[in-house]
């Protein structure tokens, strides 16, 4: 709540004719530089700005804390050095943010400091920070209050920095093999691309619904039918869905298609990626991700079959339906009965895809888990697909992609009448525009969707996806 001191403090300001909030400072020096740089800098006129983070007062003497983007340096307030300037200290609390003029130096114990010859108020704050010796524990504080979070732990920024220059890293490795960006609707007429629960709206204007896209798959595959043959996009999209450590219901992600590739050509496309993603980041492929070590330019090749084979020492190819429910049944998977074998095949591998630790691309799904890719050349009910799994998380999904237009119909169309209880997450409706443009001819093509938000985690040791969203989904106060 705000202070009802700091309250009198601002209205004390403004009653002196100090302006409490002005409209700039001209900063020269960021506090890691000086600190970092000492040498460089000492005895020169410097002009630093940030937020106080604590001030310790010795009569006309006062040593402060200054926070800015980059770091903290510490602050040497004389009275003889400031003047009339010292009698701002008695407005000034920690948490406000300030201006200093002044000149890089050492105290008599060595500190680095500012010492400063104009100190300015630039910001009056109305709220106490946390204590400094207890911070910010609160979890849900932290990710609602994202700000404060921010000004508490400020190496927490780094975890965003790494995520953007991970987005950087993605652009120059894909640029350099010239994949050319595309920009795609994220309202979205007909929500296509995933079976997932979408974000409904409405258009006011053409009196229609609208959804919050679940995929720009279909978009960007148009583009490749319009002769775009190497096209990748960063896209926000949103599922309507669960929300945990690994969920959030607006995420990121790459998408990236190839024309005259297959599935094993973007199997290697992406391992080069990720090695390529991780050095340029941290300088290694090997991470330490929550005590499990792992070198990201490694990557087993494993089908779904010979997952499951060596997990549970079963052969499920061989099994028919009511020993597939049965066993299923028995791991505790997520069945009814009324799935198909390749769907209880999928429910299977469901129950221990969260303890595949080394990075291993999972690949041959059972057919009826996409309408949207090729089937394997080596066996008719399972398709060209794989996904990466590293420290128990899915980072991605890639495909074959599927380009005969009859054959695509026909599977949209048993999407749409959708099995058991996940009826509700499929396709609203055919996508006749998308079929239209099938039907004037996709070349064969490689496809995958790449997850922003997990490779963040992954190479910056993050537990929880909201330690690399900057302002994860919460519910209302």
């Amino acid at each position: 709540m705000v202070e009802p001191e700091r309250l009198e403090k601002l209205n004390a300001l403004i009653k002196a004719g100090i302006e409490p909030y002005p409209y700039s400072f001209g900063k020269t020096h960021d506090a890691k530089d000086i600190v970092e740089n000492f040498p460089k800098y000492e005895n020169q006129k410097v002009s630093v700005a940030g937020r106080l983070m604590s001030i310790r007062e010795h009569g006309k003497l006062a040593f402060g804390d200054l926070q800015d983007g980059s770091g903290r340096v510490q602050l040497w307030l004389g009275a003889e050095d400031l003047g009339k300037d010292f009698d701002l200290l008695k407005y000034i609390e920690t948490g406000d943010i300030i201006g200093v003029h002044g000149i890089a130096t050492k105290t008599k114990r060595g500190e680095i400091s500012v010492k400063a010859d104009k100190l300015i108020l630039l910001t009056k704050t109305l709220r106490n920070l946390p204590s400094q010796w207890y911070g910010l524990k609160d979890i849900e504080i932290r990710y609602r209050q994202r700000y404060l979070d921010l000004i508490m732990t400020p190496e927490l920024k780094q975890n965003f920095i790494i995520r953007t220059k991970i987005v950087d890293a993605i652009r120059e490795f894909l640029n350099k093999k010239s994949f050319i960006e595309a920009d795609t609707p994220v309202l979205q007429p007909i929500y296509g691309g995933a079976a997932a629960h979408p974000f409904e709206t409405y258009l006011r204007d053409l009196k229609m619904k609208v959804y919050l896209r679940t995929s720009n798959e279909l978009y960007l595959k148009r583009l490749i039918v319009g002769g775009f043959e190497k096209v990748y996009e960063f896209s926000k999209d949103f599922r309507n869905e669960s929300i945990d450590t690994t969920h959030n219901p607006e995420f990121t992600q790459v998408e990236i298609y190839e024309s005259y590739a297959d599935r094993d050509k973007i199997a290697d496309l992406f391992e080069e990626l990720y090695a390529f993603v991780a050095k340029k980041i941290l300088g290694t492929t090997k991470i330490t991700y929550q005590g499990h070590k792992v070198d990201l330019s490694k990557w087993k090749r494993l089908t779904m079959i010979d997952a499951i084979k060596e997990k549970y020492k079963i052969d499920v190819l061989a099994m028919d339906k009511k020993e597939l429910l049965n066993f299923a049944e028995s791991k505790k998977a997520k069945v009814s009965g009324e799935e198909t074998e390749g769907e209880m095949i999928n429910a299977i591998f469901e129950t221990f895809d969260k303890e595949i630790i080394q990075p291993t691309l999972i690949m041959d799904h059972p057919k009826e888990t996409t309408p949207l890719c090729k089937a394997s050349r080596k066996n008719p009910n399972l398709v060209e697909r794989f996904e990466p799994f590293c420290c128990g998380m899915e980072l991605g999904n890639a495909y074959s992609e599927l380009n005969d237009p009859i054959m695509q119909r026909k599977l949209f169309e048993g999407q749409l009448k959708g099995r058991g209880a996940e009826k509700e997450s499929w396709t609203c409706e055919l996508d006749e525009d998308f079929l239209r443009a099938m039907e004037y001819g996709m070349p064969p093509t490689g496809g995958i969707g790449i997850a922003i938000d997990r490779l963040a985690m992954l190479l910056t040791n993050s537990v929880s996806i909201r330690d690399v969203i900057l302002f994860p989904f919460m519910s209302r106060e």
